[in-house]
């Protein structure tokens, strides 16, 4: 089978898998979206006072894009016009799950599992990011869109393909996840953005 039409609508579909929307229903059984921002990803499972769930939420969410890429360069090694793309196809799934009425997360921690299946330096420089202007800052959603931003730099330094699929791919993806943002966005410029580790938080 081509392998474009095989890793893309499965890397869609592993990205849209819900871990954090499933873990709290399973074992706190609650629905994730009526709590805090109502975003399925790790911030708001941890924030929801179930910080192990956050934490499983977080790998589980960084493992299934980690793993969708993988598998893309597995059918077509060495091919990051096909693993760029399956990259934004599982963040994409991600944010617009076919389960949850296309209302899914903000696609942080799938970006840092493509970020890792398509080059380990790129995303270690790109973490280093994160980590500074959160330990700095202790705002995450900041420190989310900063990072992803500077991905693109970091991805077309260390990655061996720079054709215009790769460029374009490695751009829309931290587009996204600071449109996914937004709110934030304003909150950071009205002033009222919580830091992480404080209970009234929204993420």
């Amino acid at each position: 089978m081509n392998p474009w039409l095989l890793s893309i609508p499965l890397a869609y579909l592993l990205g849209s898998i819900p871990f954090g929307y499933l873990l709290v229903k399973i074992f706190r059984h609650e629905d994730i979206r009526a709590t805090g921002s109502g975003n399925i990803g790790a911030t708001n499972v941890a924030r929801s006072g179930a910080k192990g769930l956050g934490i499983a939420t977080l790998l589980l969410d960084v493992g299934k894009s980690f793993l969708a890429v993988k598998i893309a360069l597995h059918l077509a090694p060495g091919n990051y016009d096909l693993a760029v793309i399956t990259a934004v196809a599982a963040i994409v799934g991600h944010v617009f799950p076919i389960w949850l009425g296309f209302r899914g997360g903000k696609g942080v921690a799938s970006a840092l599992g493509v970020m890792l299946a398509l080059s380990l330096a790129a995303a270690a420089c790109t973490f280093g990011i994160f980590l500074v202007i959160f330990l700095l800052t202790r705002y995450v959603s900041l420190a989310s869109m900063i990072g992803s931003a500077t991905f693109p730099l970091f991805g077309l330094y260390f990655l061996p393909q720079r054709t215009p699929l790769v460029i374009a791919g490695l751009i829309f993806i931290p587009l996204l996840v600071i449109v996914k943002h937004h709110e934030n966005i304003r909150r950071l410029l009205a002033g009222t953005e919580s830091r992480f580790g404080k209970k009234k938080a929204v993420a």
